[in-house]
């Protein structure tokens, strides 16, 4: 590998830690507020940056251009679908998470059904972060790295296995001291950084890319032979036999990705610490523009990888970081494998600083020692942070030989996602429903998706019906389990969510509108490239 390629990656990684130093050395790390919410103080500028480089680490760049090398443009769905879901928080759901000045989600639980409801919420999102989030983001990282670095041929480490390994240890060491010492405001600093080049480096590529395609012969004409040499790649409309059906983007894809953007602990968190009301949707609908350039970023580069690469035997997840590597000069390589890990630290440092946060005001600070002083608190959250970054160090390299990373990260958040938003969207649109409802629907949603995956005869239902029309089916069982034991034993009396103060909850005038305009844009996008 190029010796300027390594000292270019070294050179932007360390101008990002050392910005990211300057602008948050006098914050407040040592008050609960302070730590997990930045005091309350993010501006839409840094929350639309936080929200965007949160999402996009590298089981995005590297697993949905992995997707889109086997599927094409259909797989877009996952960023065009999010943009309506953006809209949903930034109108419905995160008004009324302001409004109760809550930290994490299930705090909103608790305050809306009792404590074990939020106990059970918690222990869900721990276990799955675990076990599901925090290994993806580190192996996906370290498969992108590898390719775009040329890592074996640098380290002169010829097993593959050794080398993921150590890659993998090497960047969530990194990230974790990011996440357990930095706190929430280091974290969303970092993210608008490096979300400022990871946007340009991703539009370079495609630029690069369709030069490839066309042999330097111009952009537009790399277009036009992409589209006319794999005009089954453009096509919006998702097959039956690939992995995102077009019809499943009304039904489980669109859960997904409501639950993803409205009610993830890790995406969410930096939304509970918007300065204001205002400033919050702000942010959120700026992320929801962003999200609509996406495909161009997180797409195109796998049908050009597919156009250029399909006969030389790369794995689809493989592809991206071949191209990046074929078709960026070295100095740009090197300044996109630093973006690179930059999104890898991102979205690992932000899924551990709202493990910890779950862990240390759900389960310590509320069950193991109510009497804790807000130093023991942040405390324990380092020491528990340490603990989880360790268990995804080691699950991670496990990882390896998954035939579609991405597909395997949506089906697993599956799990734990379906029941945990029915219980979200039921316990805000009614009043009596009580708090047994929520513990049925929140561990009868997680074993019936499980039984559906992994349990024999439950898991031939799926594969008649298609994965998301059957979490989308689990769905509509939870709401309707939960609306019937309402009606049976109902709450004593109606549920009224109080006003706890934190923020100024005036909205931001241009909210609807704006919402309304990204909307249109979602179904215009869809209409241009159905095929």
């Amino acid at each position: 590998m190029p010796l300027l390629t390594f000292a270019s990656f070294l050179f932007f990684t360390g101008l990002v830690a050392f910005i990211t130093w300057r602008i948050t050395r006098r914050d407040d790390h040592s008050s609960t507020s302070g730590f997990f919410l930045a005091g309350r103080s993010l501006t839409f500028p840094l929350i639309a940056g936080s929200l965007l480089m949160t999402n996009l680490s590298t089981e995005q760049m590297v697993g949905l251009n992995g997707s889109a090398f086997t599927d094409g443009l259909s797989v877009m769905a996952w960023e065009v679908v999010a943009v309506i879901a953006l809209v949903a928080l930034a109108l419905f759901f995160l008004p009324r998470f302001l409004r109760s000045g809550i930290a994490t989600l299930p705090q909103l639980l608790e305050i809306r059904f009792d404590k074990g409801t939020q106990l059970i919420c918690n222990v869900i999102f721990l276990i799955a972060y675990a076990i599901i989030l925090l290994p993806i983001i580190l192996y996906s990282g370290a498969i992108g790295l590898q390719g775009m670095l040329d890592l074996s041929g640098l380290t002169g480490i010829e097993s593959s296995t050794t080398l993921l390994w150590l890659t993998v240890w090497i960047v969530g060491i990194i990230g974790s001291v990011y996440a357990l010492f930095g706190g929430l405001r280091t974290v969303a600093v970092s993210d608008t950084l490096n979300g400022v080049g990871l946007l340009i480096g991703g539009f370079v590529i495609v630029y690069f890319g369709l030069q490839a395609v066309s042999d330097s012969g111009g952009v537009m004409a790399g277009w036009d032979i992409l589209k006319a040499s794999n005009p089954e790649k453009m096509n919006s409309i998702g097959g039956a036999d690939q992995q995102v059906p077009f019809f499943t983007l009304f039904t489980g894809v669109f859960l997904i990705n409501v639950f993803y953007w409205t009610t993830n602990q890790q995406i969410i968190q930096r939304t509970f610490a918007a300065k204001t009301l205002a400033e919050g949707q702000k942010g959120v609908l700026l992320t929801g523009f962003f999200k609509l350039l996406g495909p161009l970023y997180l797409v195109l580069p796998g049908i050009i990888a597919y156009h250029l690469y399909a006969d030389q035997g790369i794995k689809a997840d493989a592809a991206y970081g071949h191209l990046v590597f074929n078709v960026l000069p070295a100095p740009l390589t090197g300044f996109f494998a630093a973006v690179m890990v930059g999104a890898i630290l991102s979205s690992f440092n932000s899924a551990l600083n709202s493990t910890t946060t779950l862990f240390s005001l759900g389960l310590y600070k509320g069950v193991l020692k109510k009497d804790a002083t807000e130093a023991e608190v942040v405390r324990s959250s380092q020491v528990f942070g340490w603990i989880m970054a360790v268990s995804a160090m080691t699950i991670a390299p496990l990882l390896a030989g998954q035939e579609s990373l991405f597909g395997y990260l949506q089906a697993m958040n599956a799990i734990y996602f379906i029941p945990i938003l029915a219980v979200v969207v039921v316990g805000l649109t009614t009043k009596r429903v009580p708090p047994m409802a929520a513990k049925v629907a929140l561990v009868g949603g997680c074993l019936a998706i499980f039984a559906g995956y992994f349990i024999p005869p439950f898991n031939k239902i799926p594969d008649a019906i298609s994965n998301f029309h059957f979490v989308a089916l689990v769905f509509v069982l939870l709401v309707g389990i939960m609306l019937v034991i309402g009606k049976l034993r109902p709450r004593a009396d109606d549920w009224v969510q109080e006003d706890a103060g934190a923020v100024d909850l005036t909205p931001w005038k241009g909210a609807v509108p704006s919402g309304i305009v990204l909307i249109v844009l979602v179904i215009a996008i869809y209409l241009a490239f159905a095929g």
